[in-house]
């Protein structure tokens, strides 16, 4: 019983706190009781607060004794990546080179509206150093394995997020995106991730890989995922790129469905090779929309891969990180990282500024595809998750995380919101997942197509067979 606790979504809970059926003790007790037993295996934690989040459920379930529950998610279990500031909390950033001798006296702007909204923070979930790559290990930490298969990655760099959420381990995850970092793991694990559209969550402090950095939900529903948006996307003065608030409750409008929708579907983007059950299952999904009424037609954005171009910003975000640290800790980082930022030392002020203005014509290319398009769908991934150890599939030779996900960065440089949702399994019992691309700002069309495929198919929403035991 227990366990089926673990798994209510959100929204759920909420309903049976709201009839008195189910407490946020009992829930919150439950479901630290479920990462007592699982974590060891997965390391989807890397700080568990058990003595805060019973406090915060005991004050919760008080609250609604008395029926007057404080905002939107009252004693609902929540994560927190470890690259997002949360008070009381050290914020190591998956780095040897954080100190936690601070003060970690603030919140970001997203865990400060989740905590107004009273949230049970449960603890901080695992992120290779400073979210730089697509799986989830780091000299701090270790490694994040896929609940799914426990020698397989859950993708990263929310990893810890993604293998939590799967695994019943929170109801709600925050995640960042800087290049995929959301719906990679979403993919891999078989979760619904969203990198809302840039600006649309606020920020603080500024990431170091600058206007590619996102904020945004990863859950096991599309409700979810618009009720936390709808918390995430209150406003914070601290943003400077913050969209202006437009007070949307993304949750009244999530069912508008995707009847009348113009939708194109990429099978590639022009230039990915992917692996041929994943473009089975994928093209098999895009055709669900045309059966929920949208029209649907084969079509590429027209781009080339724009990998140099996105690797410009990347690179230079890690040589910007790593000079900010103390040089005699420099020798603890992911040798990985240390390398991306070495590399990124050879990009000059002039290469950056061709790429700002190459970037600025990709965007207009993307938002001109849309006037034909209210959305683009593509694999989120070429690729199920691959084995754990390496940063990418082909083994320690490996060079480049971006190598191998080669759908998701494009847009982090134009910053459309984009969503991963679970769409079949391979035959050796891998999730895939289908990308679902917007305009910018229309964070409401992807919620809505996320929930229409949901509703068609929840049979992908799978919970995956670890035993905590």
């Amino acid at each position: 019983m227990s366990d089926d606790i673990c798994f209510l979504t959100a929204t759920a809970l909420l309903e049976r706190y709201r009839g008195g059926t189910l407490s946020p003790l009992e829930v919150t007790q439950a479901v630290l009781a479920r990462i007592d037993a699982l974590n060891g295996k997965l390391n989807a934690f890397c700080l568990l607060d058990p003595e805060g989040a019973l406090a915060a459920a005991k004050d919760s379930e008080a609250r609604w004794h008395k029926g007057q529950p404080v905002g939107r998610l009252d004693g609902v279990p929540t994560t927190v990546k470890d690259v997002v500031l949360s008070a009381g909390w050290p914020t190591l950033r998956g780095s040897k080179t954080t100190s936690p001798d601070q003060p970690w006296e603030e919140d970001a702007p997203a865990v400060a509206r989740l905590r107004e909204h009273g949230a049970v923070l449960l603890g901080k979930t695992t992120t290779p150093e400073f979210g730089w790559k697509g799986v989830t290990d780091s000299p701090l930490t270790g490694i994040t394995c896929n609940p799914w298969h426990l020698d397989h990655t859950p993708g990263g760099s929310s990893g810890g997020a993604g293998a939590a959420a799967v695994a019943g381990l929170g109801a709600l995850h925050i995640g960042t995106d800087g290049g995929g970092s959301i719906r990679i793991p979403a993919s891999f694990s078989g979760v619904i991730g969203l990198k809302a559209s840039f600006g649309r969550v606020p920020t603080y402090p500024p990431s170091p890989f600058g206007t590619l950095s996102h904020l945004g939900p990863i859950t096991r529903s599309a409700a979810d995922a618009a009720l936390m948006l709808s918390v995430m996307a209150q406003p914070d003065s601290r943003d400077a790129h913050a969209l202006t608030y437009d007070a949307r409750d993304y949750l009244a409008v999530l069912d508008g469905g995707v009847a009348g929708m113009r939708i194109a579907f990429s099978a590639d983007l022009g230039y990915g090779q992917v692996d041929p059950e994943v473009a089975e299952l994928v093209a098999a999904a895009a055709q669900t929309f045309a059966a929920l009424g949208a029209t649907v037609a084969p079509a590429d954005p027209g781009f080339d891969n724009p990998l140099a171009l996105f690797r410009v910003f990347w690179y230079a975000g890690a040589t910007h990180l790593v000079k900010a640290i103390d040089p005699a800790r420099r020798h603890l980082l992911d040798p990985g990282l240390a390398a991306t930022a070495a590399e990124g030392e050879q990009i000059g002020i002039a290469d950056y500024f061709d790429a700002m203005t190459a970037r600025a014509r990709f965007c207009a290319r993307l938002r001109a595809f849309h006037e034909r398009f209210e959305l683009l769908l593509t694999p989120t991934m070429p690729l199920p998750a691959f084995p754990i150890g390496s940063d990418t599939p082909i083994g320690p030779d490996g060079k480049h995380w971006d190598d191998w996900s080669p759908f998701t960065f494009p847009f982090n440089l134009s910053g459309q919101p984009a969503a991963s949702v679970p769409c079949g399994f391979t035959k050796s019992g891998l999730p895939v997942g289908l990308q679902i691309v917007g305009r910018n700002g229309d964070d409401v069309a992807v919620l809505r197509a996320v929930r229409a495929f949901e509703q068609a198919h929840p049979e992908h929403l799978k919970r995956p067979p670890i035993d905590p035991a």
